[in-house]
C-alpha cells in the first residue's frame, strides 16, 4: 500500500512541475535570443556585445573567459576556457539528468548534487557524475558562435 501511494504522491509531483515550467514557458516567437534558444552568460563577467548573427546561439564577446553560456533549447553549455577557444558541450549532466546551472573558474557545476566538469574537455572534475559531458559540434563565424 505504501508503495502505491508513494507512486501516485510522485507521479503527482511531476505533473505539478511539468504544469509550473509550461505556466513559466513564454511561448513568445519572438524571442531575443538566436535560434528560440534561452542564453545565459555564468562565469566571469564577460564584455557582452551586440546581437547573434542569424543561426548563432551567441557572440564570442558574451561568453566569459573562463565562464560559459548555457542554452536550455538545445541543452548546450558553451565554454571559453581560454580566451578565443570555445567549446560546447551537452548541457545535462551525466550523473541523473538535470539541466548544469553555471560555469565557474573553468568548471561546469550541476546544481542537483555538485558534479563539476571541465570546461576545456567536459571530463568529470568531481562527482558523483562518472561519465564526462559529450562534446557537441560548435564554430566560431566572425564574432559568432554556431552549433554544428
Amino acid at each position: 500500500m505504501d508503495i502505491q501511494r508513494r507512486t501516485v504522491l510522485q507521479a503527482g509531483g511531476i505533473v505539478a512541475v511539468g504544469g509550473i515550467l509550461a505556466a513559466c514557458s513564454s511561448g513568445d516567437a519572438g524571442s531575443t535570443s538566436a535560434s528560440s534558444a534561452e542564453a545565459t552568460p555564468t562565469g566571469a563577467a564577460g564584455e557582452g556585445g551586440g546581437s547573434a548573427a542569424a543561426g548563432s546561439v551567441a557572440q564570442v564577446s558574451d561568453i566569459p573567459v573562463g565562464g560559459g553560456v548555457i542554452l536550455a533549447d538545445p541543452a548546450v553549455v558553451i565554454t571559453q576556457p581560454t580566451e578565443g577557444d570555445i567549446k560546447a558541450f551537452t548541457a545535462i549532466c551525466t550523473h541523473q539528468g538535470c539541466l548544469v546551472s553555471e560555469v565557474v573558474d573553468n568548471e561546469i557545476v550541476c546544481p542537483c548534487h555538485g558534479s563539476r566538469f571541465s570546461a576545456s574537455d567536459g571530463s568529470v572534475v568531481q562527482g558523483p557524475a562518472q561519465s564526462p559531458l559529450a562534446a557537441a559540434g560548435v564554430a566560431v563565424e566572425g564574432g559568432s558562435v554556431v552549433l554544428s
